[in-house]
């Protein structure tokens, strides 16, 4: 027996141990900020990473070395710490020619701001600020401010419900102010016009689009017990409702609460329990980099307090494959994508940025 065993293996029709398991996903130390909070790529900048710090500065990692001089520094004007800050920045699709990219934070009396700026490819132009949103936050908390460009181009941002347990002002289920809400902005169009596309969302804390197909993930925080992933195919119509403060994941939050008739109800595709230590999920990327063939096609997301990363696949319309990565991230404030599509995550807490790799 042991000599056709043997045989079957020198000749193939038997894998190995070692051939047969695929070389574990891991990740590898890039550099340290503080408290980088999301990083992302300028289109014609192939070497450039962008990265967010939560006290207010841009700086440019180049070639794997951080440039002395941010690329935009507005600490002056930013209420930074817990939920607040410089969140994000989101480069116009023809930033190479235009120089415009749009970021979001919470000025200092702590209310929310959407801003244009223009560089002059090196460093932001301060004087070119245009404001393009303004919200009167009554809350430090549930601040969204996630800024992506879609695959229609359009710019698209997040807002969380304003704050507080509970949904305390019920903007889970209200179209009447601009929390609990993911809208659009045609950046192109003579007036400041955003477009609803989805409410019921209690803290969209990082949402993205497959970059080979437009589909869009969102990472939604939970209240008290469930933290959820939400997915829509690209082309579906329509607004969407996701349901926050009726359901907490899939689960019945508040039972008072009646869905409104605006958009269909959309459950989660993923969701994960508080009582396996997480606490708030941090939404990632679906990877279409080359360096780890194995992971391509997976969605990648992950847990700020627990430092949990997970990821599955998406086959007609549900996760499949749904694993716990063999790394940790502690204090994961976000993910983010360089211009090749290789992934990147971060901890606001250590000040790590580091990559996926295998």
């Amino acid at each position: 027996m042991t000599r056709v065993v043997l045989a079957l293996v020198a000749t193939g029709l038997i894998a190995t141990s070692a051939s047969a398991r695929p070389q574990a996903l891991r990740l590898v130390p890039v550099a340290t900020f503080a408290a980088p909070v999301y990083v992302t790529s300028a289109p014609g900048e192939p070497s450039n990473l962008y990265v967010v710090e939560q006290a207010g500065r841009i700086m440019v990692l180049q070639n794997g070395k951080t440039r002395t001089t941010p690329f935009l520094d507005i600490r002056p004007l930013v209420e930074a710490g817990g939920e607040q800050g410089l969140l994000s920045v989101a480069f116009d699709p023809d930033y190479a020619k235009n120089r415009r990219f749009y970021v979001d934070y919470t000025d200092v009396h702590g209310d929310t701001r959407v801003v244009r700026y223009t560089s002059n490819g090196t460093t932001a132009i301060p004087g070119s600020a245009k404001l393009l949103v303004f919200v009167k936050d009554f809350a430090s908390n549930h601040n969204g401010g996630q800024l992506q460009f879609g695959p229609d181009k359009r710019l698209y941002w997040g807002n969380g419900d304003g704050g507080g347990a509970g949904d305390p002002q019920h903007n889970g289920q209200s179209l009447a102010r601009p929390f609990a809400k993911i809208m659009r902005l045609n950046v192109n169009a003579p007036k400041v016009y955003w477009q609803l596309v989805a409410y019921g969302l209690r803290n969209p804390w990082r949402f993205s689009f497959d970059r080979a197909n437009g589909d869009l993930y969102i990472g939604d925080v939970g209240q008290g017990e469930w933290e959820e992933i939400d997915y829509v195919k690209r082309g579906v119509a329509g607004v969407l409702n996701f349901g926050w403060n009726r359901y907490e994941g899939k689960h019945v939050y508040d039972s008072t609460t009646a869905l409104l008739g605006r958009g269909t109800y959309r459950p989660p595709v993923a969701e994960y329990s508080h009582s396996t230590g997480g606490c708030s999920v941090t939404g990632g990327y679906v990877y279409r980099g080359k360096a780890v063939p194995a992971a391509v096609g997976r969605y990648f997301y992950g847990d700020y307090c627990s430092g949990s990363i997970w990821s599955f696949k998406i086959s007609g319309g549900k996760a499949v494959g749904l694993r716990r990565e063999p790394f940790e991230m502690k204090g994961l404030s976000s993910f983010g994508e360089d211009a090749a599509g290789e992934l990147y995550l971060m901890s606001v807490d250590s000040g790590a940025l580091v990559r996926l790799a295998r």
